[in-house]
Formats: structure tokens, C-alpha cells, sequence
């Protein structure tokens, strides 16, 4: 068995949010804030990694 990579989500705000995207089968809304001087952020329920659209070709892509 191997597991699911992590999805990768480009996103145009530093600050999102994340609730897993399935519906009653996803997680609790939380709000993250991409740092600045980093471009990303991991959500820590489900891994999703969110790049901003500025760090989209520096963030590991």
C-alpha cells in the first residue's frame, strides 16, 4: 500500500483557509497565514500545502 502525496494548492492570499475540501468527510475549517518570507504553509489536519501565487516556483513544486 503507499500513501496519497500531500495535494499542493496555489493560492492568492496569506491568509487562507482549509477544511479538508470533502464535505462532511473533510476537517474542521482552520485559518492559516502563509508567513511572508517563507510563501507557504501546511495545513495540519490534512498536509495540503498552500504556495502563494508570489513563491508558486521557489516553494518545492
Amino acid at each position: 500500500m503507499t500513501t496519497a502525496v500531500p495535494e499542493i494548492k496555489t493560492v492568492e492570499n496569506y491568509r487562507i483557509s482549509c477544511d479538508g475540501g470533502e464535505g462532511t468527510l473533510g476537517h474542521p475549517r482552520v485559518w492559516l497565514q502563509i508567513p511572508g518570507d517563507k510563501g507557504w504553509v501546511e495545513c495540519p489536519y490534512c498536509d495540503c500545502k498552500m504556495v502563494h501565487v508570489d513563491f508558486a516556483d521557489k516553494a518545492g513544486k
